[in-house]
């Protein structure tokens, strides 16, 4: 069974920094609401190195399984709508090239042990299939626009 992460104000972590810390003891992580700013997890380095050993070990084993025979590849395709549902409104080209990107961007990310291309991917193919799944977005985002509307501006000048 999943141990819920604890949840703390960050202002309690500079308060009470002892007793705070001493909930990780019951608590593989520690939630810490900011007011101003991104909520932030605290964990120890040694569960930090756990967790990163897990997704690594994951990820190296579907890379394995994908790249070894054809029919694990018709595999990770079968199993893909289970682990992502939203893979059903996706052109069937699309589901193949979302696998094959998916296998390639978590191998890569992991020789990183940086997640955060395989998020923004996933994030980006999720998308995708959601204008897959609305006719009328899919269709005016497809359609043949004949106007031009001139240069577009350089969106670092508005900043």
């Amino acid at each position: 069974m999943a141990t819920e992460n604890a949840a703390v104000n960050f202002s309690e972590l500079v308060n009470k920094n002892k007793q705070t810390l001493a909930r990780l003891k019951e608590s593989p992580r520690l939630l810490l609401h900011r007011r101003d700013g991104e909520d932030l997890v605290l964990t120890t380095a040694a569960r930090a190195e756990q967790d990163q050993t897990v997704v690594s070990a994951a990820t190296r084993m579907l890379v394995a399984m994908a790249r070894r025979e054809p029919g694990s590849r018709e595999l990770l395709l079968d199993i893909l709508p289970d682990a992502f549902p939203w893979v059903r409104f996706l052109p069937e080209s699309d589901v193949h090239a979302f696998a094959v990107e998916l296998v390639d961007t978590m191998r890569a990310a992991d020789s990183l042990g940086n997640s955060a291309s395989v998020a923004q991917m996933l994030t980006a193919w999720q998308h995708t299939a959601e204008v897959y799944s609305d006719p009328e977005l899919l269709a005016a985002l497809t359609r043949d626009h004949d106007a031009d509307h001139g240069p577009v501006p350089d969106p670092r000048a508005c900043a």
